[in-house]
């Protein structure tokens, strides 16, 4: 793999742990700066916001910007958020902060993905996306507890200090191993609209709405359900989310090439056992040991549907893949806040802390049924037109006085 996918990695791993270090920092800011918790909350949606705005936005303004410079321009403007995140004087400001550094996250892995697509041999594309997302892995069990620690002993403010250096290493890395890489000379934003308005890109779109909001639905409440089902202290809820986190990277780990060899069975396949794992989990919670076990097929399963979503919204928007592939993001921001909120309404509704894994197992089925629905329209789509092409009659040949055909 070339060094260059290195970069792209370095660059999810500072933008992975911003996303979700909040979660563990909402008590230090809420103290800190005068507020409850619930209202800290409003930090973790004020970055999917600006995830969903940026993502269309950004790749769109973008559209005619050499591929290096927009993602170190992307890169630049996430750390500048995450240093007005840090330096915020109060609320107000850090929640402006948050959707600051949320607003390149979409358009960054957007580019990210066709950039690193074009870096390897056909064959290979979903691999080398695969492992741009491996720094997204990896910030979950490495980047989100160590920067949670940090916060809690030197404040929450060092968290993304610490976070704007990661971001200027990133910069210096893309800056140093991305090659150039030029504009299409036909691509434009009406070409991209025109590709993101495609039908299977659309339902695409939807299958990550609906089939990754049955992860959030779950992990957003992994913490409770550590200490509220699961019977362990406080103090291992950082290890819980590791495992998750290590799952996740066997997860991305197996399906860039699992992707490359058969996308849609890949797609199927992960968003079924999703389906089923949400289902075991809800029984397995309260068995310490099955839960833990667990956690980790929950964090594989459910991260083996992001690479061949990624590479579906990719191919099927054809040569404008860009913003198709940046809103896929917006997709999942979107099943992040979706997920938490229905998960979030079975508990407040009495069913208690497991319950989100049936929800999530739902939202994962409903997924699937979209994307088996948008695999048959297209196997019938492409079969139709080779009828046609079959059926096309075949231009006469023109035969001249001399030939033998023409009876002399």
């Amino acid at each position: 793999m070339p060094l260059a996918l290195l970069a792209l990695a370095v660059s999810a791993f500072g933008i992975g742990t911003t996303e979700f270090v909040m979660m563990g920092l909402l008590p230090n800011v809420a103290d800190d700066l005068h507020t409850s918790v619930p209202t800290a909350g409003h930090l973790v949606s004020a970055y999917a916001i600006g995830v969903v705005i940026g993502a269309p936005l950004l790749t769109a303004l973008g559209s005619r910007i050499p591929r290096k410079r927009m993602l170190l321009l992307l890169m630049a403007l996430f750390t500048v958020g995450n240093l007005a995140s840090a330096l915020a004087p109060g609320f107000g400001w850090l929640i402006a902060g948050r959707v600051l550094a949320g607003l390149p996250h979409g358009a960054f892995f957007g580019v990210g993905a066709v950039v690193a697509a074009r870096l390897v041999a056909d064959g290979r594309q979903a691999r080398a996306v695969a492992t741009m997302f491996l720094g997204l892995t990896v910030a979950n069990i490495v980047g989100v507890p160590a920067a949670t620690l940090l916060g809690q002993h030197l404040g929450w403010r060092a968290t993304f200090l610490v976070v704007t250096v990661i971001g200027l290493v990133a910069m210096a890395a893309l800056a140093r191993l991305i090659p150039y890489v030029p504009v299409d000379a036909h691509q434009s934003v009406g070409r991209e609209l025109r590709a993101l308005g495609n039908r299977q890109v659309l339902l695409g779109l939807l299958t990550a709405v609906f089939g990754f909001a049955g992860v959030f639905a779950v992990y957003s409440y992994l913490a409770s359900m550590t200490t509220e089902v699961m019977g362990f202290g406080e103090s291992s809820v950082t290890v819980v989310l590791a495992l998750f986190g290590i799952g996740m990277t066997l997860g991305a780990l197996a399906a860039g090439p699992l992707t490359d060899r058969a996308l849609r069975p890949t797609l199927y396949g992960s968003l079924a056992a999703l389906a089923l794992v949400l289902v075991a989990f809800r029984f397995t919670v309260h068995i310490q040991w099955a839960a833990l076990v667990t956690v980790v097929v929950l964090g594989a399963v459910g991260f083996m549907t992001t690479t061949p979503l990624q590479m579906l919204v990719m191919k099927k928007a054809q040569d404008a893949p860009t913003l198709a592939s940046a809103s896929n993001h917006s997709a999942f921001n979107l099943a992040n806040a979706g997920g938490a909120w229905l998960g979030g309404a079975a508990i407040a509704a009495g069913w208690g802390w497991s319950s989100p894994a049936l929800v999530g197992s739902v939202l994962a089925a409903a997924g699937l049924a979209i994307a088996v629905t948008a695999g048959l329209l297209d196997r019938t789509r492409t079969g139709a037109s080779r009828v046609v092409a079959a059926g096309s009659p075949r231009p006469e040949r023109q035969v001249s006085p001399s030939s033998p055909a023409s009876g002399s």
